[in-house]
C-alpha cells in the first residue's frame, strides 16, 4: 500500500510544482494498518479473533427465534408473513453450511502470526495461534456435523495464473478424518491458552475440552447409529459414513474430555433454592459457575431482540414487540413429575371426563423444576408478575361442557353467554388463542433467554443476556452418554442423578437407566439450545421423530388451553379443565427425509470441483 501511496504523491507533487522533502514520500499512512502494525499489536490482533468468533456458526442458536420454531418443541407464532416456518418439510439444503471464505480467512491469519509477529512473546504468539485453530476446528465441527466429510484445508491456497485451477480442487475428506482432525487440533493447543483461563468469552483450556466432549460424542454415535440402520447412509469413498468399530474408541474420548472438564472450575449452577428459577437463572446471569463458553452482548454496546420477539404478550414493553415462539404440548410433557410419573399431562380420566382443577397451574404441580425455567405456563409468572393465560371458559350445556373464547384478549365475561353466567376473567390478557398473531397459539410462552432485566423487550434498549455456546449441564450428560454406551451403566446413572437432583428431583430417582431416559434428559435440559437437531440426527432418529404424521405429537405441535369452568351451584364452579388442540396455524406435519441427514451440497461448488461428490441420496 506504501507503493500505491507513493505513486499518488508523486502525481500531486509533479502536478502543482514538486515537494521540497524528500521524506514526505515514505510517510505511513494515516488511514491503513500495516502488517507489522497487525501482526505484531495484541489489541489489533484481538479485534481480528472478535471478528472471527463472531462468524462462528449455529443453526437454531444465537437467539434464532425463527429456527427454534421449525423442530417439534415449539411453532411460530408471530408475524404471518412468516407463517411457512408451521408449512415447510426440511428441504435437501436445510441447515447447509460450507464456508471456506472463514476458513481461507483464518488460514491467512494462521500464517501470518506465525511468520509476522516477530515482536510478540512466545507465549502471546502460541495463545493467539491456539486460539485461531480453535476457530478453525469448530468451524470444520459445524460443516462435518452437517454435510459430512468436507474438503481439510489448512494452508492458503493460491492460484497461480497456469491457467490449470486443480490443485486447488481439493476433495472432501473422509467423515472420520474431519472428526480426527478435531481431536488432534484440540489436544495440540489446548495446554496453549493458560492466558485466557478464565475467560468465558475466549477460548482456554476447558473450551476446547468441551469441544472434544461434543465432538468425539457426534462422531462415535454416528458411527454406531449410522451402522444399525437397515441401509446405512454411505458413500463409496468414505465421505459420509463411520465405520461402526471406530465407535467405542470416540466414546473413550469424548468421556476423557468430559471427566477433565468436571474436574475443573466450573461448577453446575445451584445458587437459588428455587429449583425453576435456578434453571433459569443459570443461563441469564454471567456470575453463574455452569457457563464454559459463551457470545456475550451488552446494552448499548451490541444487543439481541429474542427478548423483544419473544415476551409474554401482557408484559411487552414496546407496542411493536411481538411473541413468537410457542412451545408444544410435547416438549412440555417431556418434563417429567417430581414422584416419577411420565409427564403427560393428565386432562382427562380414564373414561374421557375432564379432571378439574382447582388452580389454572395444579396440572403442573410437582414437575421437573426445569419446565419453569423453560416455559411460561398457566398460573406461572414472569418477572415478578402472574401471567393471564386461560383460552375461555367451559359452561355446561346438555350434559357436557361448551368451551368459548372470547373475542378480545383479557375481556371478562358479561353475559353474552347468560346473565346467571356472567362474571369473572373470560380469555386471559396473554391468550392463548388459536389463529392469533403475536400471542400464544399453545398455551405456552418461551421462558428459557428471555430477559427478565428492565427495557430488554424495548426496542431502545433490548437485551444483553449471553448465549452459551457449552455449560458444564451438557458436560454431564456427554459423559452420561459415553458411559452408557461403554457399559458403565454405574457410573452414567450417577450424572443423570446429578443432574436431576439439580432439578429438584431426589436423590437416585433413576434407578434403571437407558437410551431412551438420557435423550430424554437432553431434550428437557437443553431445549432451545440447537442440540434436538443434531441429537436426533446422529442417533439416526429424525426420520422416526418427524415422519410425517399428523397423528404424531412430535410430527405435529399441539397445545393445551385451559378453560375456567362457569357452572354455578356446582362443586366444579371456578376450577379448570383443560383440553388438547392442533393449532390452526400449524398446517403440516414436521417430514424428516433418510435424504436430509446431510445437507446438500450446493450446485456451485460441484460446479467448481469436479472431485466433489454427492451426499447420498441427494
Amino acid at each position: 500500500m506504501k507503493k500505491l501511496y507513493t505513486c499518488l504523491a508523486l502525481f500531486v507533487c509533479l502536478g502543482f510544482g514538486g515537494c521540497k522533502h524528500d521524506e514526505w514520500f515514505d510517510r505511513d499512512s494515516k488511514s491503513m494498518i500495516t502488517d507489522d502494525q497487525l501482526w505484531n499489536d495484541p489489541k489489533l490482533l484481538t479485534s481480528l479473533l472478535a471478528n472471527y468468533y463472531n462468524r462462528l456458526p449455529t443453526l437454531h442458536g444465537v437467539f434464532n427465534t425463527g429456527g427454534m420454531t421449525e423442530l417439534d418443541d415449539a411453532m411460530w407464532s408471530g408475524h404471518r408473513d412468516q407463517n411457512w416456518r408451521n408449512d415447510f418439510q426440511f428441504g435437501d439444503d436445510y441447515g447447509r453450511y460450507w464456508d471456506y471464505g472463514l476458513i481461507r480467512d483464518i488460514n491467512l491469519s494462521l500464517e501470518n502470526v506465525e511468520t509476522l509477529s516477530i515482536k510478540l512473546t512466545e507465549v502471546t504468539k502460541k495463545q493467539y495461534l491456539a486460539e485461531l485453530r480453535f476457530i478453525r476446528a469448530l468451524v470444520y465441527f459445524e460443516m462435518v456435523k452437517r454435510m459430512g466429510g468436507v474438503p481439510l484445508v489448512t494452508t492458503q491456497l493460491i492460484y497461480d495464473f497456469s491457467g490449470d485451477p486443480t490443485p486447488l480442487q481439493v476433495p472432501r475428506a473422509k467423515e472420520h478424518e474431519i472428526y480426527d482432525f478435531i481431536f488432534q487440533e484440540m489436544e495440540a493447543i489446548k495446554e496453549d491458552l493458560a492466558g485466557n483461563s478464565t475467560s468465558k468469552t475466549r477460548a482456554n483450556k476447558y473450551t476446547v475440552l468441551a469441544l472434544e466432549s461434543r465432538a468425539m460424542l457426534y462422531a462415535a454415535s454416528l458411527a454406531k447409529y449410522n451402522g444399525l440402520m437397515t441401509e446405512p447412509i454411505v458413500t463409496a469413498g468414505g465421505e459420509v459414513g463411520i465405520p461402526a468399530t471406530m465407535a467405542n474408541d470416540y466414546y473413550r474420548k469424548s468421556l476423557a474430555a468430559s471427566k477433565e472438564l468436571m474436574s475443573g472450575p466450573y461448577r453446575l449452577f445451584n445458587e437459588n433454592p428455587d429449583k425453576g428459577a435456578n434453571f433459569y437463572e443459570m443461563l441469564n446471569k454471567k456470575t453463574g459457575s455452569e457457563v464454559i463458553f459463551a457470545k456475550d452482548f451488552a446494552v448499548g454496546l451490541k444487543t439481541h431482540r429474542f427478548t423483544y420477539d419473544n415476551i409474554v404478550k401482557s408484559l411487552t414493553e414496546d407496542n411493536e414487540s411481538s411473541s413468537t415462539i410457542s412451545p408444544s404440548l410435547s416438549l412440555v410433557e417431556s418434563f417429567d413429575y417430581l414422584d416419577g410419573r411420565k409427564g403427560t399431562l393428565q386432562d382427562r380420566d380414564a373414561n374421557g371426563n375432564y379432571i378439574t382443577y382447582t388452580g389454572i397451574d395444579d396440572i403442573f404441580k410437582n414437575k421437573d423444576a426445569r419446565l419453569y425455567g423453560t416455559v411460561v405456563y398457566p398460573g406461572s409468572s414472569f418477572r415478578n408478575s402472574g401471567v393471564s393465560i386461560q383460552a375461555g371458559v367451559a359452561t355446561w350445556q346438555n350434559g357436557t361442557y361448551q368451551l368459548t373464547t372470547a373475542p378480545e384478549l383479557g375481556q371478562q365475561l358479561g353475559n353474552q353467554l347468560g346473565e346467571a353466567n356472567a362474571g369473572g376473567l373470560w380469555t386471559g390478557f396473554d391468550g392463548p388463542k388459536d389463529d392469533a398473531q403475536d400471542v400464544s397459539n399453545t398455551g405456552f410462552y418461551i421462558r428459557k433467554f428471555v430477559s427478565d432485566a428492565p427495557a430488554a423487550s424495548a426496542r431502545g434498549t433490548s437485551a444483553a443476556n449471553w448465549w452459551p455456546w457449552f455449560r458444564l449441564g451438557e458436560v454431564y450428560l456427554n459423559a452420561a452418554e459415553a458411559t452408557f454406551e461403554l457399559g458403565q451403566i454405574g457410573e452414567a446413572t450417577q450424572y443423570i442423578n446429578t443432574l436431576r437432583e439439580r432439578a429438584g428431583f431426589p436423590a437416585n430417582s433413576v434407578t434403571t437407566l437407558t437410551m431412551d431416559v438420557i435423550r430424554n434428559e437432553r431434550r428437557v435440559e437443553l431445549a432451545f439450545e440447537d442440540h434436538r437437531f443434531f441429537d436426533l440426527k446422529r442417533w439416526r432418529l429424525a426420520h422416526t421423530v418427524w415422519n410425517g404424521s399428523e397423528n404424531d405429537p412430535n410430527a405435529v405441535v399441539r397445545g393445551l388451553y385451559g378453560y375456567r369452568v362457569v357452572r354455578p351451584g356446582h362443586v366444579d364452579h371456578g376450577k379448570f379443565i383443560y383440553a388438547r388442540i392442533k393449532p390452526s396455524r400449524f398446517r403440516k406435519a414436521r417430514f424428516f427425509r433418510l435424504a436430509n441427514y446431510y445437507s446438500s451440497i450446493e450446485q456451485r461448488v460441484l460446479d467448481n470441483n469436479p472431485k466433489i461428490v454427492r451426499n447420498p441420496l441427494q
